[in-house]
């Protein structure tokens, strides 16, 4: 019986991912169509991009915040804003058909991707929670 529930919860976990992946897919299409200085040149290539800022965000990231945590807590969390810039880079450089102009357009790209994901986000969170009802 346990067997069965951790297959399950490896399953859930699995499609979890991918409709993450999924939705962070739209999110790049819609924040690159967005900008000028980023470009995704096919479906494809966003499906790649937001796989290898899913990898990189999980990976890399969590090792370049604490070596930055002086500069971050310096700079009151802005310092955050330049790694995910770095990041978006990165996979600019690693995947084929995805372009960023410059540092400048990272930055903005990383800003309005958060802020796509979050919208494309709303309604999965909302399903999560209960209604809260006012009885008198």
């Amino acid at each position: 019986m346990q067997m069965m529930e951790h297959k399950n919860t490896n399953r859930f976990q699995v499609m979890s991912f991918l409709i993450k992946v999924l939705v962070s897919t739209f999110a790049v299409v819609i924040t690159s169509y967005l900008l000028g200085g980023v470009g995704v040149d096919d479906f494809i290539t966003a499906i790649v991009v937001a796989f290898v800022l899913a990898v990189l965000n999980a990976l890399l990231k969590p090792i370049l915040v604490v070596l930055t945590i002086p500069v971050t807590v310096m700079s009151f969390g802005l310092f955050l804003l330049v790694i995910n810039a770095f990041i978006i880079q990165l996979t600019g450089v690693i995947v084929r058909g995805f372009h960023v102009e410059n540092f400048w357009w990272a930055l903005l790209f990383g800003v309005i991707l958060s802020i796509v994901t979050w919208f494309l986000e709303l309604p999965a969170r909302s399903q999560g929670r209960p209604r809260n009802r006012d009885y008198h």
